[in-house]
């Protein structure tokens, strides 16, 4: 045989599957639990598997299991809402055009002013506040406006 040939040869060994193969051990603790090593567990009974008889299986082969959709619970809030809706439009209808203005100045504005209710002087309204009250207004818009 040339030299070519050795090395031909050598190649095809290193990357046969035979030669890649491992033995692997399988065992069952005492929780239950089952362990995989390529190491000979101590003082158990294990069973020997080798790598290339084990068969992989397709990643993803289980489809996801979908969940029934159940109408979520209304709030207070939004059964409110919807009586007013059915009673009177336009009420719903001015709920809606004062929702949508208090937002438009919650937003325009950052240094907003409204009266302390004990003592009737102007208070500072806090970020914080101010924030709030833009989620209560476009929780009000959703409720009452009809897209």
């Amino acid at each position: 045989m040339t030299r070519k040939s050795y090395y031909i040869l050598l190649v095809t060994m290193l990357f046969s599957p035979t030669i890649l193969a491992t033995t692997i051990y399988k065992w069952v603790d005492e929780n239950g639990v089952t362990h995989y090593s390529q190491q000979v567990p101590p003082e158990k009974q294990s069973e020997k598997l080798y790598s290339e008889d084990i068969e992989q299986k397709k990643v993803g082969f289980v489809a996801p299991k979908v969940k029934a959709v159940s109408e979520p619970e209304k709030s207070d809030l939004e059964l409110a809402a919807q009586e007013i809706s059915k009673k009177d439009k336009a009420q719903a209808s001015a709920i809606c055009d004062n929702a949508k203005h208090q937002l438009n100045v919650l937003e325009t504005h950052t240094r907003l002013t409204r009266k302390n209710e004990d003592s009737d002087e102007p208070v500072r309204m806090t970020e914080e506040e101010r924030q709030s009250e833009i989620s209560a207004q476009k929780e009000k818009i959703r409720l009452f406006c009809k897209k």
